[in-house]
């Protein structure tokens, strides 16, 4: 038993120590302040954080992640067609490419895929 308190206490120490020699040697001096404040793509990172985006976009790429989903659906038929009987794998394709299509006609008509303002 006192093998195992032993034991404990000796990984107990070992992992504290690690741990404040880690937070020693790891904190950042403050000369190089340009290089610690955040850059996205030439935005000057003082202005304000939350600027309003274009719902317009944000719909396109929820439209997009749909489709994509449909399609990775329609992707392990062709692995499936030497297991399975031809005919459902044809149905099944058939009926998928239906409602992607079908979902593209209906955005399309709601004006969702035009980039007009």
């Amino acid at each position: 038993m006192a093998t195992i308190a032993l034991l404990i206490l000796v990984s107990m120490m070992v992992s504290s120590a690690l741990a404040l020699l880690a937070l020693n040697m790891g904190k950042k001096s403050n000369l190089d302040r340009e290089k610690m404040s955040p850059f996205e793509c030439g935005f000057d990172p003082n202005k304000k954080a939350r600027s309003p985006f274009s719902l317009r976009f944000f719909m396109l790429t929820i439209i997009f992640l749909i489709f994509d989903v449909e399609i990775v659906l329609l992707l392990p038929l062709g692995v499936l067609a030497k297991y399975s009987d031809p005919l459902m794998i044809t149905i099944t394709a058939t009926i998928l490419v239906l409602i992607i299509g079908l979902g593209l006609t209906h955005e399309w008509n709601q004006g969702a895929l035009s980039w007009e303002i």
